[in-house]
């Protein structure tokens, strides 16, 4: 009788598992715990203006790392996009928020770029959150994701309000304040941004009366545009925390 070849595809399944789902096996948590190890020596590089050899071997032991968990990832990117169809999932993956992150994480090290661009690296920090699975496991981190959701449109209007405000600020300071400390334009957005966040580092400030009375004016405003999306989130957080609270009585 012939027999007919069938190709084993376990060992993607075992693959997916193993750097995906988390499932709680020693191969899983090694995997994560070497994940962790090597996105913390691939930051260390940052926190030195020269560099030496021990440095450039920590950021291409750690970059090679990277590449093989994001093809890794690729392959088995239609076990995880598995609402689409196969090919579908291997095309649109390199586009996902995590994909691009690790990518993003990767090129700095591969490629000759602008020196202020190697702080794309920083974006290796954010891999963390996959190697704990804070996401998917964290409830509380569910419940602040779903708060963020649905109060998106208020937190957008809140961000395009602080941003023409900013912007009107800065024409208005731009144009009454003479002084040195405005030479141009993004001198007045500067000091209008960090105005209104109450922050003032006291680099750019008025030296006029017109001026100043902008400032405390700016400075009073600034706080009740920064309230208004801490007021809204914590709302909503407690009101999804009352039915979960519920949620969970109702099972008992």
């Amino acid at each position: 009788m012939q027999t007919k070849f069938i190709p084993d595809m376990n060992w993607r399944n075992e693959i997916y598992e193993t750097i995906e789902t988390g499932r709680n096996s020693v191969i899983s948590r090694f995997y994560d715990w070497a994940m962790l190890f090597f996105i913390l020596i691939s930051i260390i590089p940052l926190a030195f203006r020269e560099q030496n050899v021990w440095l450039e071997w920590f950021d291409k032991v750690s970059v090679i790392v990277f590449i093989i968990d994001y093809l890794l990832r690729w392959l088995t990117a239609d076990l995880r996009l598995n609402d689409r169809p196969k090919w579908v999932a291997f095309l649109t993956y390199p586009f996902t928020a995590f994909a691009i992150i690790d990518l993003l994480s990767i090129l700095p090290s591969l490629i000759v770029v602008n020196k202020a661009l190697k702080l794309f690296r920083i974006t290796r920090l954010f891999k963390i959150l996959r190697v704990f699975k804070f996401v998917r496991y964290s409830k509380n981190v569910q419940i602040l994701f779903k708060v963020l959701r649905k109060e998106r449109h208020i937190l957008f209007t809140v961000f395009w309000i602080a941003l023409f405000y900013i912007v009107i600020t800065a024409l208005i300071m731009f144009n009454v304040e003479e002084s040195a400390m405005f030479d141009d334009f993004f001198d007045a957005l500067y000091w209008a941004t960090t105005t209104l966040t109450t922050v003032g580092y006291g680099d750019i400030y008025p030296a006029t009366d017109m001026g100043r009375i902008i400032s405390m004016l700016s400075a009073i405003l600034g706080v009740a545009v920064i309230a208004l999306p801490s007021g809204v989130i914590t709302a909503s957080y407690l009101e999804e925390l009352r039915e979960a609270k519920k949620e969970k009585e109702a099972e008992k």
